[in-house]
């Protein structure tokens, strides 16, 4: 298979990396990653896009999948694991495939990237169907595990996404919906945790965020589904509910307990004068989106 000449070349800017004092590293490192957010920001649309139509997948019942091998999958099963504790997606809404199973967050399998039939395995374990999206994630746009998933998904008729840092790679031409941040070449030349990794994950926090504000998981810019499990998150439920009711701390601390912890349903509370329950039906009729129950 041919190098790809944009992941894989040579900066101009770091030939002598090596020569360069930690502050000059540093520096050139900062300049070089400077470049990644005009990179992103030029694939805006086709990110939009791409919220917009797998929150209609989610929306409709169906999961979104990332998948990626090496740096790839672990920011793959990152943003995944991310999901639930920010949003309370349901458990399986949102998954994270990497290449070698889970021992591959630890420690590297490199030739697990190589085996097409591993990632059919593991979409045939997953479950796929025609309900999910798929969101193969590959800088270089040609690793065999991406593409072998993603050929299997289309033949289960799921929505596919492929994210590269490469402008037509095989992984763009292979997907309904490509997203294609080109960075250039890393400092470290082929080290696409760097450059390539940043843009990767600014692509999927938009992704993973857009999608769940779509699916009402948002109010304003509070994140009013979170699961409050620890001391920090029940600080900021209750911080919530002081900042968009008025009420005091003690009052909205016997509301939001009243409530069980749920943000959503101690802001219907008090801002319609109900019960729990009667806030929860509220809810479950607009969709949980607070905002329809709210107006504005």
């Amino acid at each position: 298979m041919a190098i790809d000449p944009s992941t894989e070349a040579v900066n101009p800017a770091s030939t002598d990396l090596d020569l360069l004092s930690s502050l000059e590293l540093v520096r050139c490192m900062n300049a070089a990653d400077a470049e990644v957010h005009r990179a992103v920001a030029a694939e805006a649309e086709q990110i939009a896009l791409a919220i917009d139509r797998i929150a209609a997948r989610l929306a409709a019942g169906g999961r979104l999948i990332y998948l990626g091998a090496g740096t790839s999958g672990r920011l793959a099963v990152l943003d995944a694991a991310e999901c639930p504790p920010t949003f309370s997606s349901s458990p399986g809404q949102v998954l994270g495939l990497i290449a070698g199973g889970d021992s591959a967050l630890r420690e590297s399998v490199e030739d697990a990237e190589d085996s097409g039939d591993a990632a059919q395995q593991d979409l045939v374990a997953c479950k796929l169907s025609a309900a999910d999206a798929l969101c193969g994630i590959a800088a270089s746009g040609s690793t065999a595990y991406v593409l072998a998933a993603i050929a299997f998904a289309r033949q289960r008729e799921a929505l596919t996404i492929g994210l590269s840092c490469n402008v037509d790679s095989p992984l763009s031409r292979a997907v309904d919906l490509p997203i294609s941040p080109v960075v250039g070449p890393e400092i470290l030349a082929g080290s696409t945790r760097l450059k390539a990794g940043t843009a990767c994950k600014m692509v999927l926090n938009m992704l993973s965020t857009g999608v769940m504000v779509r699916l009402g998981k948002v109010y304003g810019n509070r994140m009013v589904d979170l699961q409050a499990r620890n001391s920090k998150l029940r600080e900021r439920s209750l911080r919530m509910i002081v900042d968009l009711t008025g009420l005091d701390s003690i009052a909205a601390g016997k509301v939001l307990h009243s409530a069980d912890g749920e943000v959503k349903t101690a802001l219907v509370c008090v801002h319609k004068g109900v019960e729990p329950a009667e806030a929860r039906r509220m809810l479950l009729a607009a969709h949980g989106r607070v905002r329809e129950v709210l107006g504005t």
